[in-house]
């Protein structure tokens, strides 16, 4: 591959910035170890990766939470997680795709160990709460990553639903991407370091075209994707959205017209996508996503 042409490759993946950290003055705190342990004792306490948590007869799968590219297991999730705390469910957070010498910044590595340690993870997760089966919500990177895992790593045996926030099902391409670079200071030095987790979202890359062949889906498990027109990191935004049964695929702005969420506020603030995470994890009780909701 000649040289520019690997470079915008990787221009292309690194801008899958999902993590929205300088959308949060807690980013900046996390980036401090006095803060970070702050962070983490904040969520305990408020039941966000408490392995004391025992699932409810109302809702007795725990919800596993995966990041997205250049987030972490803290700052993607803090509205997100204690909206689910507060409905009652056992919420637990990972960290995966670390680089050595990169700190804070995750879901750099290959995806395909990404899900190696989300398997780790789920594994850790039912054994502490004794639960036969997890459900995973994903922004991103994480909505997609946890598809190896389905597939290739066995997971469809240990997951009910997977619920992607604005996720990059089929890759993404070039269209705009170079316009969110002065939103994120650093990421124009993170490209010059190795970073396989980027390429590997680029559409059309291999780990991509190995992860779509034979169909979207796996039999037994439920899916949900939830975009937004105004996506401008995974574009054409339609290409979030997965073919196969048992899946849903939603655009906010069909449930509520005013919505001017993109991609980084889908996964992190945007209370109508929340409300249909809820719906998805307890579809029986779903109740009408709104501008209200």
């Amino acid at each position: 591959m000649l040289p520019w042409r690997r470079a915008l490759r990787a221009l292309a993946a690194a801008l899958l910035v999902t993590g929205a950290v300088t959308l949060t003055p807690a980013a900046t705190a996390a980036a401090d170890p006095a803060s970070s342990a702050s962070s983490a004792s904040s969520e305990v306490s408020s039941g966000w990766n408490d392995y004391a948590c025992k699932p409810s007869a109302a809702h007795p799968r725990p919800v596993v939470l995966v990041h997205g590219t250049f987030g972490n297991s803290v700052d993607n999730w803090l509205v997100l997680a204690p909206y689910l705390v507060k409905r009652g469910y056992c919420v637990f957070s990972l960290d995966y795709g670390q680089l050595p010498g990169v700190p804070f910044f995750h879901g750099l590595g290959p995806i395909d160990k990404s899900a190696e340690q989300l398997d780790g993870f789920v594994d850790k997760v039912l054994a502490s709460t004794g639960a036969k089966k997890a459900d995973l919500v994903g922004h991103s990177q994480g909505g997609m990553m946890p598809r190896h895992y389905l597939k290739f790593l066995g997971g469809a045996d240990k997951v009910n639903a997977l619920i992607g926030l604005a996720p990059d099902n089929h890759g993404t391409t070039l269209l705009g991407l170079t316009k969110l670079l002065p939103y994120f200071p650093g990421v124009e030095d993170l490209l010059t370091m190795k970073t396989p987790g980027l390429a590997d979202q680029v559409a059309g890359s291999a780990f991509l075209t190995k992860l779509n062949e034979g169909g979207d889906t796996v039999p037994g498990v439920r899916y949900t994707v939830i975009s937004t027109k105004y996506d401008e990191v995974v574009t054409p935004y339609r290409t979030q959205f997965l073919d196969g049964p048992n899946v849903r695929n939603v655009t906010l702005q069909d449930l509520c017209p005013v919505d001017l969420s993109e991609h980084v506020a889908t996964g992190i603030l945007d209370r109508v996508a929340h409300h249909e995470v809820a719906n998805a994890l307890d579809p029986e009780h779903a109740t009408p996503s709104t501008c209200l909701s």
